[in-house]
């Protein structure tokens, strides 16, 4: 699985088959075609019958260019970025021959554009378009850096060391198998924690890695932690961002059951809603207590990195509500053939 789009090495074209990249495009080369418009209007008048004439190419242009850049993106990505411009380059070269050609048989009575007219905006616009998407990948760059750097920073809390190693030298001698199974848990949680993050990852493996953290924390908690697992409809090959749910998992223990004497239930659900992969977390929310002020920390850096994964195609919520803190995260349904 490719690294994430904004941020892969090297200049490449962004996922053109993702809504917002599709969205921000709309939007950029409107705006571009309204700049010229007011440029080249004669009048103020004239301007929305400059933009309809600058339109009636680039729209149809645009359109097009996205759908192949879509459905041709693996292959494109194959071929590399300056061979996949060029060959963009010389599809919108004759989208545009045709276009013109078509529009010669209409009598426009203001000012006519060349054909020169129109490839040149034509192509300005595209290399503007990719500029933009590019100086956007270079500066969430850093974000990235810095995601995981908070990531590894928020979720290695030296209390969870602490307790679960103390946690596991109490059942070396009573319960040596116990133990084992614990520290092998903790290696794992660990090995995971400090790998490389930036490449979606089954969720088979990020519910494993939720339980394994779990296991550890009830062997300390004991029956002050209960957790109900809803993962009936859960599709297994779908591929997420790593330590996404981990870490609304230690929130739930750290900031909804360790502040209550009596402890709670951690409800958690991973289902399929059409083509939406679906995960929502339940747990008791206090309102007091001295975890809960650091409790955004772990939320704003998913949120975050799925809007680098996905953009605008996934979305987090959360919410406190009947006495209960809820997460819904909602994401594209993807697998690694996808």
């Amino acid at each position: 699985m490719a690294s994430i789009n904004q941020t892969g090495t090297g200049i490449r074209l962004p996922n053109f088959c993702n809504v917002g990249v599709m969205l921000r495009s709309l939007v950029l080369v409107n705006v571009l075609i309204a700049a010229a418009a007011v440029i080249r209007a004669p009048s103020v008048r004239e301007i929305w019958f400059e933009f309809l004439l600058f339109a009636a190419f680039g729209e149809p242009v645009l359109i097009l260019s996205l759908v192949v850049l879509c459905l041709a993106r693996r292959w494109l990505h194959a071929i590399g970025y300056v061979g996949a411009i060029a060959l963009l380059a010389a599809f919108e070269l004759a989208v545009t021959w045709v276009l013109y050609e078509v529009s010669r048989q209409f009598d426009f009575e203001l000012r006519p554009m060349t054909f020169g007219q129109v490839t040149f905006l034509v192509f300005f616009v595209t290399a503007v378009t990719l500029a933009y998407f590019d100086l956007r990948a270079r500066a969430l760059s850093p974000a990235v850096a810095e995601a995981r750097i908070q990531a590894l920073q928020a979720r290695i809390r030296p209390h969870f060391l602490y307790n679960s190693i103390n946690a596991v030298l109490s059942l070396i001698r009573s319960e040596p198998r116990r133990a084992e199974r614990a520290l092998e848990d903790l290696a794992d949680l660990f090995r995971v924690l400090m790998s490389d993050n930036r490449t979606l990852a089954p969720l088979a493996n990020e519910v494993d890695l939720a339980r394994q953290y779990l296991a550890l924390e009830e062997l300390r908690l004991g029956e002050r932690l209960r957790v109900t697992w809803r993962t009936g409809t859960m599709p297994a090959d779908a591929m997420v961002p790593p330590l996404i749910l981990q870490p609304l998992v230690e929130n739930a223990v750290y900031h909804g059951i360790e502040p209550i004497e009596a402890g709670g239930e951690i409800e958690i659900d991973v289902s399929l809603a059409g083509a939406q992969l679906v995960m929502e977390l339940r747990n008791p929310y206090s309102g007091s207590g001295k975890h809960m002020g650091g409790n955004k920390m772990a939320t704003e850096n998913i949120r975050e990195r799925l809007q680098l994964h996905f953009d605008a195609e996934a979305s987090m919520r959360s919410e406190v509500r009947d006495g209960h803190y809820h997460v819904t995260i909602r994401m594209p349904y993807i697998t690694a053939s996808s």
